[in-house]
């Protein structure tokens, strides 16, 4: 990978997905940069897919949300024709696809896909190349290794949702305060049994006490 591409894919940005043993959380700054230009401060990082799956972006706007919408309406279809929600891993796995086909001319971004079906909750990390890792907890984006420190020292693998906004929401502050590129606020999201939910300002604030 150049420099070059690294750089657009890192700089701007902090997404943090957590599994828990009851559901996803996915959570990402708000903050949009080119360079030191900051381009927008309410940018909407994280993207409802479906009632039971989520998707987080970092790296170019526009190829995130190209993504997104092929997405949207290949998990449409499925519901459609199956009479079901499509399931994370088949999302997956059509996530890394995407990013295969134009290798040659590469999306450049960086997603987190998270959900929860019959197989319960699962975290995806796909990367520019197709390239998928199931992941248990996980960050993207400039802010990572800030918010990497908060995720390996709180971490464990028998914590509910609950527990994981608090522990996001506190990855993502943290890199807010110490990344020039991660800004402007938090959006936080939660896809359980119940399906997907977007925490309010009063919600957040509760859990940054």
């Amino acid at each position: 990978m150049s420099d070059n591409i690294k750089e657009k894919i890192l700089h701007g940005t902090t997404t943090v997905g957590i599994k828990a043993t009851d559901g996803v959380v996915l959570c990402a700054d708000m903050r949009a940069s080119a360079g030191y230009f900051i381009a927008n401060n309410n940018t909407m990082k994280i993207q409802q897919i479906d009632n039971h799956v989520a998707m987080t972006m970092a790296g170019g706007v526009a190829d995130a949300q190209n993504i997104t919408d092929i997405l949207k309406y290949h998990a449409g279809i499925y519901k459609v024709s199956k009479n079901e929600p499509i399931p994370i891993k088949s999302l997956t796995r059509l996530t890394s696809l995407i990013f295969h086909q134009n290798r040659g001319y590469p999306f450049i971004a960086d997603i987190l896909v998270g959900g929860y079906d019959k197989q319960g909750p699962s975290l995806y990390n796909i990367d520019m190349f197709g390239s998928v890792e199931e992941k248990t907890y996980v960050t993207t984006g400039s802010g990572s290794p800030v918010a990497y420190g908060i995720l390996e020292n709180e971490y464990n693998s028998s914590i509910n949702v609950e527990k994981a906004k608090h522990i996001a929401l506190h990855a993502v502050h943290a890199a807010i305060t110490r990344n020039i590129g991660t800004g402007d606020g938090i959006n936080i999201s939660v896809i359980d049994k119940n399906g997907y939910k977007l925490l309010t300002k009063e919600q957040k604030k509760a859990q940054l006490l």
